[in-house]
């Protein structure tokens, strides 16, 4: 394995922010003690949203993290939106979600994982659904509107609106309607 490949890291910063800093923030938001928020600036966040102790809302220098009005993010959750997240209203991500939105792509045996390209994938989460705590949802899934998300799920693949999933990979149960 050819480490030489590796570049040397950085900092991404303390990830402390003031309300200023955001792309747009609407008002009644909570942040809780330790939250960490990067890259603010590619961040929108709509009234009445509440971040709990020790999230991370991580953006990216591109792409945007849209979160709607009336969304409770838990504690201890991971958000990273290099791919782009778009939360929608009223949704409930229960404590320790991780939600990713890039991953490296396989590349060469020979050189490390951590040295190939990035591959980028959007993730969509509907209206009124709910994501269950650990809930992994990985890039490029589109939760539909009025979901449940079971705890401790890996979200692989799209659920369609109304359904209720879970597992590893998660599948879906049944439908709401």
């Amino acid at each position: 394995m050819n480490v030489d490949a590796v570049r040397p890291h950085r900092s991404h910063g303390s990830g402390v922010f003031s309300r200023e800093d955001f792309a747009r923030i609407g008002d009644h938001v909570v942040f809780e003690e330790g939250v960490r928020v990067f890259h603010p600036e590619q961040i929108e966040i709509g009234e009445n949203v509440y971040v709990g102790h020790g999230a991370i809302l991580k953006g990216y220098y591109k792409n945007r993290m849209t979160i709607g009005d009336h969304t409770w993010i838990g504690q201890s959750c991971f958000l990273h939106s290099a791919g782009g997240i778009r939360i929608g209203r009223a949704v409930g991500i229960g404590p320790g979600v991780t939600i990713l939105t890039s991953v490296h792509t396989e590349g060469e045996a020979s050189q490390p994982v951590i040295c190939n390209d990035l591959t980028f994938g959007e993730v969509v989460v509907g209206d009124g659904s709910d994501i269950g705590v650990n809930t992994i949802l990985l890039p490029g899934v589109t939760i539909g509107e009025g979901c449940i998300i079971g705890a401790g799920s890996v979200v692989t693949k799209d659920v369609p609106a109304y359904s209720v999933a879970a597992g590893n990979p998660a599948r879906v149960l049944r439908s709401r309607r």
